[in-house]
């Protein structure tokens, strides 16, 4: 036990000195959280709009201050005619033209069927997408209101749960820290064990008195502690920065963690034994296990909507499951009655690796 403590000191010490490694483990999560948080936000916030009204009535002038009221969009032109459309989309300042039909007022107070037009800049489909469906909501709630309330006087409540202000937070939180445990767990893992073959002092410890699992115990337990630290700090920011509060059980949160940490260092360990260089840790590193997380754990894009193939393919990155328990528990607030099934695949993949690993570093280092 002594001699673990001794190297698990020297192993902080080697990688506390290395100002370049404490850079990518404590700036690259900060980064990341903001970056997503404040410039890489999925939310449409103030998009400039073109609006068209051929009623020019009451009810049309209601319906557009309750657009510009809103804080998704702002009306930005008023046109005069279909021609101007192209023009004002020729100038990209406004993202959505908005088309108010003549007799607009009159089918509405009647129960008519009135079809708005709305046009987009499908230049960025993603966007233009985003564009609708937030427009589309807020016609289908004045559209609601007006209705029934000239039928009965009731309004409808519209309501969006766990996320009723349509932030992105809780769509990329969960997702980023799937992200940085991984690559922090598995490239700088993966880096610290080949450095030392590389070195030629590998062989030197291999011959020390301690045990060849105690090493590669004693160099993954400083990046096990450090991805703890670097976990509460994601969290931290999220509450206090993006306004994420933790739905469910932060113990429960932190058990789960654990065990997708200690999942990707033994992906890190497993990548240091069949590798000799730095250079080949690295690439494999995030080419087999970053490149995979992004594309196919959900992060990104709906893991519904892929082929069966790439579904299976997505099933067996740890990343996968971990980012389902993290929405559950930090959005919703479930607990693990309903996650227990994503917590005993992810410990089963676990062990799994455990015994690869075992039975590789058998096999290449005794």
């Amino acid at each position: 036990m002594k001699q673990l403590i001794t190297f698990v000191k020297k192993e902080f010490w080697h990688v506390l000195r290395d100002r370049r490694t404490l850079l990518i483990l404590f700036g690259m999560p900060i980064v990341q959280v903001l970056l997503f948080g404040f410039a890489l936000s999925t939310e449409v916030k103030n998009t400039k709009i073109g609006v068209l009204d051929q009623d020019k009535t009451q009810s049309s002038i209601e319906l557009i201050s309750k657009i510009n009221a809103n804080q998704y969009f702002d009306v930005d032109k008023s046109l005069t005619s279909i021609d101007q459309a192209e023009d004002a989309f020729k100038g990209g300042k406004i993202k959505m033209i908005l088309v108010i039909p003549q007799q607009f007022s009159e089918n509405l107070i009647v129960g008519k069927k009135t079809q708005i037009q709305l046009i987009t800049d499908g230049t960025d489909i993603n966007l233009a997408n985003q564009i609708y469906n937030f427009m589309s909501n807020i016609l289908m709630d004045y559209y609601g209101q007006k209705t029934l309330q000239q039928a009965s006087g009731v309004q409808p409540e519209i309501r969006m749960l766990y996320n009723p202000q349509l932030k992105g937070a809780p769509n990329f939180v969960p997702g980023v820290m799937a992200l940085i445990l991984l690559i922090i767990c598995v490239l700088m893992t993966a880096i610290a064990i080949v450095r030392e073959k590389e070195s030629g002092t590998m062989e030197i410890l291999l011959v020390s008195p301690m045990k060849p699992s105690t090493i590669i115990l004693a160099k993954a337990i400083p990046y096990f502690i450090l991805s703890m630290i670097i976990l509460i700090s994601i969290l931290i920011l999220s509450v206090t920065l993006l306004d994420l509060p933790i739905q469910g059980s932060l113990f429960l949160l932190l058990f789960v963690s654990i065990i997708f940490i200690i999942t990707n260092l033994l992906i890190g360990i497993i990548i240091s034994i069949v590798t000799n260089t730095q250079q080949v840790a690295m690439l494999i590193s995030l080419v087999g296990t970053m490149l995979p997380t992004l594309m196919l754990s959900g992060f990104m894009f709906p893991v519904e909507n892929m082929p069966v193939p790439l579904q299976v393919i997505g099933n067996l990155i740890p990343a996968k499951w971990y980012y389902e328990i993290v929405k559950n528990v930090m959005i919703k607030g479930t607990g693990i009655e309903v996650i227990w099934k994503q917590i005993v695949v992810l410990f089963g993949m676990m062990a799994i690796l455990f015994v690869i690993a075992v039975k590789k570093f058998k096999i290449r280092l005794e």
